[in-house]
């Protein structure tokens, strides 16, 4: 068995290059996704005796570097882009929130005995990812410290469950009826921004989805310069030292949310948020973590775990969408821009993306993208208040 730390991180790397390869290549690897590549992956060299299933890797990974990542995606976010989403978007996606958080509320007290004394994490978790996307799951479950069978399993079950959501929002516009059609384009044409002067409409010749959207959302224009590299190094250092020591003088407030306050506000600055290779470099250390959660899981555990995950994803999300669907057409918005807001929620902004550009709704691919990074930006922030609100109730 491979035990020395470095030897160890050097098989996590690999497995992340494996993971993200796959998924680039093979449409089967995408559908999964390098995270839960790479957590599969992992999983399995430690579960045969490869790698060990504790660390001082591991450990590395869980702290720092995975609070690094999260300050580095942070950094792409521009807040003003939210200006651009129109007030129909950002009701939709507000009312999408609140369905995820009553949904992750309403599965804990359901399912807290068939999962156990960590159920509250789950419900942060799963109300944080379900707001934003999946470095939000990463980050509050590194902050609540989630074990990792819990962890393996809630992203597992994650993955099927968006996949379904994304076939469930992709059908629902179309049971539009004619009469729909008349007074929900006359919602979009008044609060909807175009994509550019020139930008095609709905009923324009659709784009093709984007081959690896979150892959485009991240990736660096340019060549990542030196310069960038060390402005970068000092912000996250400077962020994390900051994060901590506030998180220890003002407790109960925990040091991600300060991490998360901190990145957000060096992001509106356009130098900072200009740096080249912040976001690559960032999802890539939430990967390596993903990953070393995937090491420290044990099968047999997970299996155990296992179905009562998946039936608290499939609550959640049922719930979300029921709310959003039913309290958006309540208040008159349209199911076009509902099913766009719901997929920034469930599957963050690179899920708006593909949808938008499946179905031709060319007016709501930027305000879908603005809520998407909206989410990643509040993300944290509602995981964390439902995980603190849910934990009395269950008694942890």
């Amino acid at each position: 068995m491979i035990t020395n730390p470095t030897a160890v991180f050097f098989v996590l790397a690999l497995v992340v290059a494996a993971a993200t390869a796959l998924e680039q290549r093979y449409h089967s690897f995408r559908s999964l996704g390098s995270a839960l590549v790479g957590i599969l992956l992992a999983m399995a060299l430690s579960n045969v005796g490869i790698i060990p299933g504790e660390s001082s890797a591991y450990v590395f990974l869980g702290g720092p570097a995975v609070s690094a990542g999260i300050a580095l995606i942070l950094l792409t976010v521009d807040i003003r882009t939210v200006v651009q989403a129109g007030p129909t978007m950002l009701a939709a996606f507000a009312i999408g929130a609140v369905g995820t958080a009553v949904g992750a509320s309403v599965a804990a007290l359901l399912l807290a005995d068939s999962i156990g004394p960590e159920t509250w994490k789950l419900a942060g978790q799963y109300t944080a990812t379900y707001t934003g996307g999946g470095a939000n799951f990463a980050a509050v479950g590194a902050a609540l410290e989630t074990s990792g069978e819990l962890f393996a399993a809630g992203i597992a079950a994650d993955v099927i469950i968006t996949a379904i959501w994304m076939a469930a929002c992709l059908t629902v516009p179309l049971l539009w009826s004619a009469g729909d059609k008349k007074s929900d384009s006359a919602v979009a044409d008044r609060d909807a921004e175009p994509v550019t002067a020139t930008s095609k409409t709905a009923d324009d010749d659709a784009p093709q989805p984007p081959v690896g959207v979150e892959r485009m959302l991240y990736s660096s224009i340019g060549a990542v310069g030196l310069v960038d590299l060390a402005v970068m190094a000092a912000i996250v250092f400077g962020t994390l030292s900051a994060s901590d020591i506030l998180g220890e003088l003002l407790a109960p407030i925990p040091g991600v949310l300060w991490l998360t306050i901190i990145a957000l506000i060096l992001a509106q600055i356009p130098y900072v948020r200009g740096l080249k290779g912040a976001g690559v470099i960032g999802n890539y250390l939430v990967l390596l973590f993903l990953a070393s959660n995937g090491a420290r899981s044990v099968v047999a555990n997970i299996v155990v775990v296992g179905p009562p995950v998946v039936y608290y994803a499939v609550t959640t999300v049922a719930i979300h969408g029921i709310i959003i669907f039913g309290v958006g057409r309540l208040v008159g918005l349209d199911l076009k821009t509902l099913a766009v807001a719901s997929q920034a929620n469930i599957g963050g902004p690179g899920s708006a993306i593909a949808l938008a550009s499946a179905r031709g709704y060319a007016d709501r691919l930027l305000p879908g993208v603005a809520v998407g990074l909206l989410g990643y930006a509040v993300g944290n922030f509602f995981g964390l208040g439902i995980a603190a609100l849910i934990r009395p109730m269950l008694g942890g």
